[in-house]
């Protein structure tokens, strides 16, 4: 049996893109072959803290890298999997060297911060440093092999089917009905969800919703508030089950990021048959541009796109049809037979070694 231990939450609640990717793995994970150590700090997903052979360790106010050290040198695992940046993962790739211990270190690179020349210094060791090296989009493993000269495979995050599914033909909105544009992220700078704001202050007879929480969202409330749109909403954090809902409300999907790695959202607006527009410079691998969506190469296009779909419920209908078609390549147990099979390699290779 390999034991896989991830610095990654198990909270149910938790909805950090990084544990929800690792909750999805380990849930289907296969408890006869692997065994799962990772932390919690809330009650944990019901599907982990059933599955057998996965032991949870609790995330407490302080002193957690020393005592999470400590187990891992009590019972050295096979497999790191999903270094974060922090002093533990810093700790534990600290003691490996040192100790030469056999445990292979498996980093997933799901982070934008590959676009600039000189990428963190934390993130560049978690992908030198790795025995294997891993992105959740195409783009991202280019930009791994041509900033660092690591060579990095791609597997895709999935989708949870449980929430994230197209609206059925009672729940559909009619093209008759004035269209609703949804924003769902963070309001974080780079985001740039004023720009929501600015195009609903555009179109006063089309609907915008705003998901999320941030630092940056009393400023958007306040352009909201100077460029009188009353058709603005803030509807606040929602569960995943509350946004797969509002995703099936809405005709299309607005996201004007301009730094991502590759957002899980726009896979789960796929999946409820929304189109999307999203900027290209990050490529996601969850919107074809011109079929499913568009890609926009500046603001001005991202606006001349988004006016498109406004005015054209045909073109709205056709391709959140291919975008509900498309997300299906994206898939959760797929993506864990891929797992299963990269910690059975870098284990294999690395006791060889």
């Amino acid at each position: 049996m390999i034991t896989v231990f991830t610095p990654s939450f198990a909270d149910e609640g938790d909805t950090n893109a990084q544990n929800l990717s690792v909750k999805e793995i380990v849930a289907r994970l296969s408890p006869a072959e692997f065994r799962v150590v990772m932390l919690y700090e809330a009650a944990p997903d019901p599907r982990i803290a059933a599955r057998p052979n996965t032991h949870l360790l609790r995330w407490r106010r302080r002193g957690n890298t020393l005592r999470i050290l400590a187990r891992c040198l009590r019972e050295i695992p096979d497999v790191y999997f999903y270094p974060r940046e922090g002093p533990l993962d810093a700790g534990f790739l600290q003691v490996r060297r040192l100790l030469g211990l056999k445990t292979a270190v498996v980093t997933h690179v799901v982070t934008g911060g590959l676009y600039r020349d000189a990428p963190r210094p934390t993130l560049a060791r978690n992908i030198c440093e790795a025995d294997a090296v891993f992105a959740n989009s195409h783009y991202l493993s280019r930009l791994v092999r041509e900033r660092l000269g690591v060579n990095a495979g791609t597997i895709h995050n999935g989708i949870d089917r449980r929430y994230f599914f197209p609206a059925d033909g009672q729940g559909a909105r009619s093209s008759q009905q004035p269209p609703v544009v949804l924003y769902a992220g963070s309001f974080r700078p780079y985001k740039r969800v004023d720009r929501v704001v600015r195009q609903a202050a555009r179109w006063p007879q089309v609907q915008f919703r705003i998901a999320g929480v941030g630092e940056e969202l009393q400023k958007c409330r306040n352009l909201a508030q100077q460029l009188g749109c009353t058709n603005v909403e803030f509807v606040g954090h929602l569960t995943l089950q509350q946004l797969g809902d509002v995703m099936r409300q809405a005709d299309i999907f607005f996201f004007p990021s301009d730094t991502e790695g590759h957002p899980q959202v726009l896979g789960q607006a796929a999946a409820c048959g929304l189109p999307t527009v999203s900027m290209n410079v990050y490529r996601p691998d969850y919107v074809v541009n011109g079929e499913t969506g568009f890609l926009a190469g500046s603001d001005e296009e991202l606006g001349q796109k988004l006016d498109l779909l406004i005015a054209q419920p045909e073109l709205r209908a056709s391709m959140g049809k291919a975008a509900t078609v498309h997300a299906r390549k994206f898939d959760w147990d797929t993506a864990t037979e891929q797992w299963q099979r990269a910690f059975e390699e870098v284990v294999a290779k690395r006791k060889r070694n």
